[in-house]
């Protein structure tokens, strides 16, 4: 595969994890909420329309999305797809750094298996 398409397939799974990470910061005031209800549904609702990181969560996964298309486009789908999974290295590594979340081994083992079979497809492609 050439550079561009691999760009591209890089370029959707970061717009992807970075919609994740910011759907999750815009998710932290419902965190209080411990039942669910048609109020508490409105109030959550209310609090995601103004909230700029939801907003550019759903902007990134618009762009994900677009991008993930030229990829598709040009990639063999069985060896972008498994690139897909890149995504869930980064959200766990940004999480750490960025919203204090933890990681023990169980997950740095998970991660580390998630590289290997992401390196195994990719050498596999013709």
């Amino acid at each position: 595969m050439s550079w561009i398409t691999w760009a591209l397939i890089l370029t959707g799974v970061g717009l992807n994890a970075a919609a994740q990470l910011l759907l999750k910061v815009a998710t932290r005031p419902l965190a209080h909420f411990s039942q669910f209800s048609a109020d508490i549904l409105g109030s959550s609702v209310g609090v995601l329309i103004k909230s700029p990181s939801f907003w550019s969560g759903m902007v990134c996964y618009g762009a994900s999305v677009c991008v993930w298309l030229a990829a598709l486009s040009k990639a063999p789908v069985s060896t972008a797809y498994p690139m897909l999974s890149l995504g869930y290295v980064v959200v766990a590594a940004v999480s750490v750094l960025w919203l204090g979340e933890s990681m023990g081994p169980a997950k740095v083992l998970g991660i580390a298996l998630i590289c290997a079979g992401v390196i195994l497809v990719s050498r596999s492609t013709p």
